[in-house]
């Protein structure tokens, strides 16, 4: 075994967010690496026990990450490395919702990085989103030391407001703090949502015989990782030394159209509706997404190691496998900002 996946066989690990897609393929994977205690605090507000993993190592805390009673309740377990991933997610949410966003993505957030700092845990890693915190004008492949200023979502600005918050708690009281920085995941565990990914939604409304709205020209792109490669990328973080005060890409390195990405769902499912026309979303500036992962190969020795294609058809076998809890749990309630919300969904 590697040594950075030794690491874990005996630590206590606390995930924040551990309910979510991403965040209950890490938990699942930290217990089977012989953790001695993994931790999850998830107000299931996005998040649903069906699919959060059971183990006797595994500990699912019912909370807020903005309610001091329950980050007590979880950090008095004397957590050795913290995952930062509970979020106000995403983009359009945040639109609709800034006040919330602010409350959770920033007020949260900081108050996770207090309690860590005062437990002197031995790392913290934090989950931000290349998707978001590098604006519409960087260039590509898009690379850490650009910043902008730019934003065009609450959500954008407040990821980026963790991270420096992460400066800040590093630079002020030694926070051995590491910021990772999202591209566009996908995988197995991610139920379909008003305010979730493309790819759950896509294979959701595919499987349901519906068109899947392009808001695009066809050449828009995006930057799509799988999410045990986001998984072991974290298991990295959470090790590595020189990783510490740094901020990453982690993602694929490669562009796939958006309309090609529906194309391949509409293959994988049978769906033979094709796409249809759907508004364009004022935030959307960003016409293609790559990222350069050269930082994080560096510092993590991460090498994404997923083929797109075969990702695909293993998010779609789980979609199968889970079909009726996935149709009970998704939510696309009627007159939201999806073209095709509210009229597919009978639960």
């Amino acid at each position: 075994m590697d040594d950075y996946k030794k690491y874990y066989e005996g630590k206590v690990v606390l995930i924040t967010g551990g309910g979510g897609a991403i965040g209950s393929n890490l938990t699942k994977t930290i217990a089977g690496l012989n953790a001695k205690k993994v931790i999850i605090l998830d107000d299931m507000s996005a998040a649903y026990e069906w699919n959060i993993p059971s183990a006797s190592n595994i500990f699912l805390v019912k909370g807020s990450i903005t309610d001091e009673v329950s980050l007590k309740r979880v950090f008095n377990e004397k957590p050795d490395v913290v995952y930062h991933l509970a979020a106000f997610f995403a983009n359009q949410r945040s639109v609709d919702y800034p006040q919330s966003d602010l409350m959770v993505n920033g007020l949260g957030t900081l108050l996770v990085y207090q309690y860590a700092s005062m437990c002197n845990v031995e790392r913290l890693v934090y989950a931000s989103s290349g998707c978001s915190i590098y604006g519409s004008a960087a260039p590509l492949p898009l690379k850490e030391d650009f910043m902008s200023m730019h934003l065009t979502t609450p959500y954008q600005i407040t990821k980026m407001l963790g991270e420096l918050y992460a400066n800040f708690f590093n630079h002020h009281y030694g926070l051995k703090a590491v910021k990772t920085r999202f591209f566009n995941s996908y995988g197995p565990g991610e139920v379909p949502g008003q305010y979730r990914n493309v790819i759950p939604n896509f294979i959701f409304w595919s499987m349901m015989g519906l068109p899947l709205p392009f808001t695009g020209s066809g050449e828009e792109t995006r930057d799509f990782t799988f999410v045990m490669d986001i998984v072991d990328a974290l298991l990295r973080a959470g090790y590595y030394e020189k990783a510490i005060g740094t901020e990453m890409n982690i993602a694929s390195a490669k562009e796939i159209k958006i309309l090609e990405l529906a194309e391949k769902i509409n293959k994988l499912t049978g769906n033979k509706a094709g796409i249809a026309r759907a508004p364009h979303r004022i935030w959307d500036t960003k016409k293609r997404l790559l990222a350069s992962i050269d930082r994080a190969n560096a510092l993590l020795g991460y090498s994404p190691a997923m083929n797109f294609d075969e990702g695909l058809q293993i998010t779609v076998d789980w979609f199968r496998k889970n079909w009726d809890s996935i149709v009970k749990s998704a939510e696309f309630p009627a007159g939201t900002s999806s073209a095709t919300a509210g009229v597919i969904v009978k639960k």
